[in-house]
């Protein structure tokens, strides 16, 4: 997401803030083999998903000939390099483990075999002891320990083998050595070595079982999979500007492909890993980084030149500003440079910690329990923001004196954001945002290529900017640069604006109550822009089309898909985007916009999936009691008939996500729908997810639902979809469940503790409880405003609410989760004990997981308990 403010805290905010622990794409074609009875957790939840990796970095050419991907095929490792001719419909795939095996050294090709081998078999491992232990239960006489005695017996041989080679070395050195002493002394120290030698065989052949278990647990702790173990494939690149052929990066070196040929030429070989960042402008050699240096080199030349010089801080030569991104015109002739300040210890010298408070993360998995630190801001902490500097200046000038910033925050205990910079085309003039969330103050500012001149503020908003926009303002000029655009939300959603640079005026490109907050690209006329909006259909993302000078919309993506990664071409002609459903997978798809004609590109995904897909779910929606449209899907069994008095399951998270929801016509998420689906398919139920208020992507009606008043509206919203249910589901009102994720599992604490008559049973999973230990950046743009004085978002805290608990509920937490900390759970647990709850609550516990679980708790076992837990306060589906 370029430009993009906070960019660690909003993809930790996106990738750990999550409505699920993993997501899983499959196709869901209706199948017609075994009874939906016969159908199990361990197949729908098999340790090696059915769902294969998307095409991502996907981009055309300048020319619009080729279109450049990265993926592989289901099973394999990696994302290799692709291109697909757009004139002779062939496609190529560039790179493969063969290919760039001869471009490494042979023992980094003998791990990532070793490693691979060592993967497969732990999947493959981990599926059977699912099997075993499920067939352990039904009664069947199965060995539960045949994987340990395997891995001891492979254990001892390998203890057995170490030790031959040390005795083998230990003779080699004696053997060798010179022995001056006398024959009685060499007879002595053989006498005194026999004991010992004695001792210590024996010691071996009595080692314990327990020992070996030790050994055991070790060497798994000291082999496990760690990122970079296995093959990584290409790991970015960059088209050039005129020429059809691009620069790829692989393991931190640089790569030159010429698209008509598929001619590899290698760039770089060094130990420091290289990025690469653009060809040069007239594309006769190419810009990389190093850290975060900028260097140009030539491909008819040695020489190379660094861009951007180091920058002093104040006065001080023995201070330097640390870079952190520099952005380059089109030409490569002018460079916007954003520098931080240094925050050092004056009595040490040293970096002073990014934050002061460290929280400790328990791990339980040794003999005595151990505790790591990690970095925590959260409500009442003072901000440490760096102070920062933005530097214009003309690449390459070196031996100039350093110019004075052109603009500069001082930082501190502030909430400041500043937003990347983006050049007009032809690199006369730059544009950048500023948020200021203390003062709710937004403003873009536009500058000119000069290293003196300061930028001008075009656009001031103070108050009623809407707390998602901060994130996808991405101002930027159109191609001709006559026009600058940035996404705003001044009607209620993220939709792009054009901003008058002489009066700030703001006018709306689109119109309509629809999310748009995406901008493709344009036509070369700069009278057409592509964006992604959900115009049509909430749960989807589709491409369109749209005349600037009127706002007319064209949809040009397949209607009723979800559209995610997505690119088109400079002339404006050819669409690629990842985009699929419930019934055809995501796959990249390649659209000739003039015809309309569509080619999928790709086939992700595990084509076994139709063995368990026994259901596919229904779109529906409903009107709350302030007459909002409330979006859901329903999986309803087979045998469903409107009189039905069936048990049933509601799935929701409720919380904001930037740009997200559960209710998305391509998702496959664990709980709301592949559980959901065995639970309609196996015991009956019908089953619900939903996106009540508080979600992105519907408004800023529904993602401001939260504020001052976290939970209130949602559980409103579930009220009235029992109403809903019991009337048009055929559902026993009195046997409905309720379960969700993150901020799904505060949800669902919320509504069991606040409306306790209106659900039967509830499982939340890793709940922030108390919001005055959630990261601050979140917390305090979505729940209430901080207070740095005091930890004043305790007022939101479910504790005191816990005496209202009237149904059985189900705690869900990994005890390392460094995001929502376990002692959330923990506490809300003491609380529920503490009021007479201890017959009402279970707590099931991940001691090895995080945010995600995934430690000792892999998805079938969690959901496995989910399914007892339902079966045991809810019954099977239809009685």
């Amino acid at each position: 997401m370029t430009p993009k403010y906070l960019t660690l805290s909003v993809a930790l905010a996106c990738a750990l803030f999550s409505t699920a622990p993993a997501v899983v794409h499959a196709d869901t074609a209706p199948a017609a083999q075994s009874a939906s009875s016969d159908l199990t957790l361990e197949q729908l939840f098999r340790a090696k998903s059915y769902a294969g990796q998307s095409a991502r970095n996907i981009n055309f050419s300048h020319d619009g000939r080729y279109l450049a991907y990265m993926w592989n095929p289901f099973g394999e490792t990696g994302a290799d390099l692709y291109l697909y001719d757009t004139q002779t419909g062939e496609t190529r795939r560039i790179t493969s483990p063969a290919l760039m095996r001869s471009y490494d050294a042979p023992e980094v090709w003998d791990r990532f075999d070793k490693k691979l081998a060592q993967r497969d078999k732990e999947e493959a491992e981990r599926q059977a002891k699912a099997e075993a232990q499920a067939a352990y239960l039904r009664g069947e006489n199965v060995n539960l320990f045949q994987w340990e005695e395997a891995a001891i017996a492979e254990l001892k041989k390998e203890l057995a083998e170490k030790k031959a080679k040390e005795a083998a070395k230990k003779a080699e050195e004696k053997a060798a050595a010179k022995d001056d002493k006398a024959g009685d002394d060499k007879t002595a120290d053989k006498a005194a070595d026999k004991p010992a030698e004695k001792k210590a065989e024996k010691a071996e052949k009595e080692k314990e079982l327990w020992e070996l278990r030790d050994e055991l647990k070790k060497k798994i702790a000291k082999n496990k999979l760690k990122a970079g173990d296995l093959y990584p494939g290409v790991e970015t690149y960059v088209w050039a500007n005129k020429k059809s052929e691009l620069i790829f990066q692989y393991r931190g070196d640089l790569f030159r492909l010429q698209a008509s040929s598929g001619k590899i030429e290698r760039l770089t070989q060094t130990d420091k890993a290289e990025r690469i960042a653009a060809y040069q402008a007239d594309d006769k050699g190419y810009i990389y980084m190093d850290e975060k240096r900028l260097y140009s080199a030539a491909f008819d030349s040695s020489v190379i030149r660094q861009l951007n010089p180091e920058l002093i801080f104040g006065d001080d030569a023995e201070k330097k500003y640390r870079i952190s991104s520099t952005t380059l015109t089109e030409d490569k002739k002018w460079m916007a440079i954003v520098a931080e300040a240094p925050d050092v210890d004056p009595e040490t010298g040293k970096p002073r910690p990014a934050s002061e408070r460290q929280v400790e993360i328990m791990n339980y998995n040794d003999r005595f329990a151990t505790a790591k630190k990690v970095p925590r801001e959260v409500s009442d902490d003072k901000r440490k923001i760096l102070a920062s500097a933005l530097y214009i200046r003309r690449t390459g000038d070196t031996s100039s004196r350093q110019p004075e910033p052109v603009f500069t925050n001082a930082g501190g205990d502030v909430w400041f954001e500043m937003s990347d910079v983006s050049w007009a085309k032809d690199g006369s003039r730059y544009t950048f945002s500023t948020w200021e969330r203390e003062k709710d103050l937004l403003r873009i500012y536009v500058g000119n290529a000069d290293e003196k001149a300061k930028p001008k503020m075009v656009f001031e908003r103070k108050g009623n900017v809407g707390h998602e926009v901060v994130n996808v303002i991405r101002p930027h000029f159109t191609p001709d640069g006559k026009q600058l655009i940035a996404v705003l939300d001044e009607q209620g959603y993220r939709q792009p604006y054009t901003i008058d640079i002489a009066n700030g005026k703001a006018s709306a490109v689109l119109k309509g109550d629809f999310e748009a907050h995406q901008v493709l690209g344009y036509t070369p006329d700069s009278k057409t822009m592509f964006v992604l909006a959900n115009k049509d259909d909430f749960a989807a993302m589709n491409v369109y089309k749209v005349q600037l000078a009127n706002g007319d919309m064209q949809a040009i993506g397949q209607s009723g898909e979800f559209h995610r990664a997505s690119d088109v071409s400079y002339q404006g002609d050819k669409l690629a985007s990842v985009s699929g459903n419930w019934s055809n997978r995501p796959e990249l798809k390649f659209t000739d916009i003039a015809s309309h004609k569509t080619r999928t590109l790709t086939s992700s995904h595990d084509p076994k999936w139709k063995d368990v897909a026994r259901l596919t779910p229904e779109r529906f929606s409903f009107t709350n009691r302030h007459g909002d449209q409330i979006q859901a899907f329903v999986f309803k069994p087979k045998d469903w008939t409107p009189q039905d008095q069936r048990a049933a399951v509601v799935y929701t998270y409720g919380g904001p996500l930037n740009d997200r929801h559960i209710v998305e016509v391509d998702s496959f998420q664990p709980t709301a729908h592949l559980f959901g689906m065995y639970m309609a398919a196996k015991h009956g139920y019908v089953t619900v997810a939903v996106d009540p208020r508080g979600h992105s992507n519907y408004g800023r009606k529904f993602s401001d639902a939260n504020w001052e008043q976290a939970g209130k509206p949602q559980t409103e919203d579930l009220e009235d979809l029992v109403k809903y249910m019991t009337k048009n589901f055929g559902v026993d009102s009195k046997r409905i469940g309720l379960t969700g994720w993150s901020f799904g599992g505060f949800q669902t604490q919320y509504t069991m503790y606040t409306s306790p008559d209106v659900f039967a049973a509830g499982i939340a999973g890793a709940g922030p409880t108390e919001w005055e230990n959630y990261n601050s950046w979140y917390s305090g743009r979505t729940i209430g405003k901080t207070d740095r004085s005091k930890p004043n978002l305790r007022k939101y805290s479910l504790l005191p609410l816990t005496a209202g608990l009237k149904k059985p509920l189900m705690l869900v937490h990994g005890m390392q989760d460094p995001n929502v900390l376990y002692q959330d759970t923990v506490n809300v647990y003491r609380a529920l004990l503490e009021n007479g709850k201890e017959a009402l609550v279970d707590l099931f516990l991940d001691p090895d997981g995080e945010h995600a679980m995934g430690g000792a708790v892999k998805p079938k076992a969690w959901h496995k308990k989910y399914e007892a837990f339902f079966l045991q306060h809810l019954g099977e589906g239809k009685r």
